[in-house]
């Protein structure tokens, strides 16, 4: 997600200000002007999401570049496009584009006049520039009417549920500023995925897991703040670690960590130059050794984004699993249909909490058809964990209970 969005709405010269100071700079300079409405606000919430309208947005570059042209991102995810002397025919054609990158939603359907009229306005800015104007004007007072009553509410209610103050884009913009210049070497942990089975109980290391230290990172740099308290801040948040995370692995000389190691990425990390340039200084055999671990609301927020990541991952020769699961949304998750390598469930011991066994069988039914070699029980803090595991037949483990045996072990060696 864009920051330079989010801060716009809270600091700065928002995009209503600056459409409503371009429409009075033209002054009388508008022969051959035309404008267009086209009004993204009225798309489903999971259709208007930032990195959506950016796309969208970009659409009309050409078009800004060959006709004086100027676009504006309004604060309600609408698009405002200006331009001199450009062919009908032309922008009609951006239009189009722009509604094809929305075409499953509602807004976009139909093709008579009534629908084409709900998805954008056009503006004749020579003959209509007095009436546009105004329009201009009432859009910057309601965004300003908005943002006051938006400070107020900050002002009112900036303590989470923790009792922390929720993190703001200024908040949030001084952190990533730290974490590109900070050592986070000293913030990354370890924790390995382990084979337990009930011939051999002794745990085998089969990958680690490797990750910076969300709650360590917090205590550190910014203790009075809650990192996770705005999901989408936080998504921006775990993408700048996942960059810093790749940088770090590509410099790093420590041999342990060469191979059999996973980590958790965005999607759009995926398909960014950071991990291509950790995918480059990869030798092509540990490739085969690395699993990429996504979370399901990042696979599911984007599925061509994601399908197009798996298909690069895949031919590259990595392996795919998806974290995040619990033993509720196990069954709504069809791994071969997905192109998913492994599945990470997370232990509650409200899983084991079964009077009648319906719940602990319906669950085996979900794991067998996931295959349950496929399948990791993570979080385990508890032997309970370990045993409920095996009787539904999964055999890796990670966890703290799993980390004490294996150091136990060692204490043995």
């Amino acid at each position: 997600m864009a920051l330079s969005q989010i801060q716009n709405r809270t600091r700065g010269p928002s995009q209503e200000y600056l459409l409503l100071d371009y429409m009075q700079r033209l002054g009388r300079n508008i022969d051959g002007r035309m404008a267009v409405h086209i009004h993204l606000s009225r798309l489903r919430p999971q259709n208007r999401q930032d990195h959506h309208i950016r796309i969208a947005a970009a659409t009309f570059e050409g078009m800004v570049q060959n006709y004086e042209g100027q676009i504006f991102t309004l604060s309600n995810s609408d698009l405002f496009f200006i331009c001199k002397d450009a062919a009908i025919e032309d922008i009609d054609a951006a239009i189009m584009k722009v509604r094809y990158l929305f075409s499953e939603d509602p807004l976009s359907q139909g093709d008579d006049e009534e629908d084409l009229a709900r998805f954008c306005t056009w503006y004749n800015v020579t003959t209509q520039h007095e009436d546009l104007l105004d329009l201009v004007k009432q859009m910057h007072r309601e965004r300003e009417r908005k943002n006051r009553l938006a400070v107020t509410q900050d002002r009112s209610d900036t303590r989470t549920r923790s009792g922390k103050k929720a993190l703001d884009p200024e908040q949030l913009g001084k952190l990533e500023s730290f974490l590109i210049r900070a050592d986070l070497s000293n913030l990354m942990r370890r924790q390995p995925v382990c084979a337990i089975t009930p011939t051999n109980p002794n745990p085998q290391p089969v990958f680690r897991e490797l990750y910076i230290s969300i709650a360590d990172l917090q205590q550190t740099v910014l203790p009075e703040f809650d990192l996770a308290s705005n999901l989408w801040l936080f998504q921006h948040l775990t993408q700048t670690l996942d960059s810093r995370m790749l940088s770090m692995l590509i410099r790093n000389d420590d041999t342990s960590i060469a191979s059999s190691f996973s980590i958790n990425l965005n999607v759009q990390t995926i398909l960014s130059p950071p991990f291509l340039n950790f995918d480059s200084s990869l030798k092509a055999v540990a490739r085969g050794t690395v699993v990429i671990e996504l979370q399901a609301i990042d696979i599911f927020g984007e599925m061509g984004a994601y399908m197009f990541a798996r298909d690069f991952m895949r031919e590259r020769g990595y392996r795919i699993c998806l974290d995040g699961l619990n033993h509720l949304t196990l069954q709504f998750i069809d791994r071969d249909r997905l192109g998913l390598d492994l599945l990470k469930l997370i232990w509650t011991p409200d899983m084991a909490d079964d009077v009648t066994g319906t719940r602990a069988t319906e669950l085996k039914e979900h794991v067998d058809r996931c295959g349950r070699a496929r399948i990791i029980l993570s979080r385990c803090d508890s032997d309970e964990a370990v045993r409920f595991g095996q009787s539904l037949g999964i055999t890796m483990y990670q966890g703290r209970y799993v980390d004490r045996l294996l150091a136990n072990e060692s204490r043995l060696d």
